[in-house]
């Protein structure tokens, strides 16, 4: 389970260094064989700012799921396009090092400072001003929506 935020670096050719603290468990759990793809929100539309990263299994057990989603249906079938079509396998090499590739870094707007921010299954990889813009969105407190859900949820 990936939980924890990090501030990392985009270098210049485009990879960032995943934090020591995962390296042991994504060695054992996926032989570093990872899958980046564009992040969506609860409406299937991309999430400005954001990528998806997950270990290999964990992406196959996506893969299997959406697979299962009715052919004809719009949404499914956008969510297929989306997800899957932009999914990209990267490999986690020797020092802990990952490419981006290059229009998955574009859409998402990243550039030098980036959030590796764990989310239990997968990461999710933040351009710096989309965090930012983000944090303070859920800050303000105002959207409720789907609040109800969780009101036996107690910490």
């Amino acid at each position: 389970m990936f939980r924890g935020i990090s501030s990392i670096n985009l270098d210049a050719k485009g990879r960032i260094a995943v934090p020591t603290r995962y390296r042991e468990e994504l060695q054992d759990c996926c032989e570093r064989q990872m899958v980046v793809t564009v992040a969506v929100n609860d409406k299937c539309v991309g999430e400005a700012g954001c990528l998806w990263l997950y270990p290999l299994p964990e992406w196959e057990k996506l893969e299997q799921t959406i697979s299962k989603l009715p052919t004809l249906n719009k949404m499914a079938g956008k969510l297929r396009r989306f997800v899957i079509g932009h999914a990209t396998e990267c490999e986690m090499d020797a020092q802990g090092r990952l490419l981006i590739p290059e229009k998955l870094r574009e859409y998402a707007g990243m550039d030098k400072q980036l959030f590796l921010v764990g989310q239990l299954n997968k990461f999710e990889i933040w351009s710096d001003a989309a965090w930012q813009a983000k944090e303070q969105e859920w800050l303000d407190g105002s959207d409720t929506e789907g609040l109800e859900e969780l009101g036996s949820l107690s910490f």
